[in-house]
């Protein structure tokens, strides 16, 4: 590429090479603005590397109260986030795919269902509630 430049009343003629372009390449994994919510099954363990922090999370438990934890028995929370919405109560049914609670994130929210089918035996988290990757949300029957 060619430039002209004045430079103190003089001017140059320059060759300059571009050797890389200005922007980056687009990233993988993008959303749109307007995505749809996204939906996640839960019923397996913690992500890598949650739990055993602090055990924050309320007073019903938090990613760190993984000790003898049948994992087939609770519904663990596949991000960290705040709970937007519960479509669930104790002793309610639940078939494979039913709607958990909806989770947001940085303004996406994400449906969580279950995994596998049962009856709620109790919720360890409240609308509003912050969670962590890994916390368990849900006991099982």
């Amino acid at each position: 590429m060619k430039l002209r430049i004045d430079l103190d009343g003089k001017t140059y003629d320059l060759d300059v090479e571009v050797l890389e372009e200005d922007r980056p390449p687009p990233r993988p994994g993008y959303l749109p603005p307007h995505a749809p919510p996204m939906t996640v099954r839960s019923s397996a363990g913690p992500a890598p590397g949650a739990g055993g922090e602090d055990g924050a999370g309320g007073p019903a438990g938090g990613a760190g109260d993984d000790a003898a934890v049948d994992e087939e028995k609770v519904s663990r929370s596949p991000l960290s986030g705040v709970v937007n919405r519960i479509a669930v109560s104790p002793g309610q049914e639940l078939k494979q795919d039913d709607l958990i609670m909806v989770l947001e994130a940085m303004k996406m929210e994400t449906n969580v269902v279950a995994g596998h089918p049962g009856t709620v035996k109790a919720l360890r988290v409240a609308e509003g509630d912050g969670v962590k990757v890994g916390q368990i949300l849900m006991d099982y029957a």
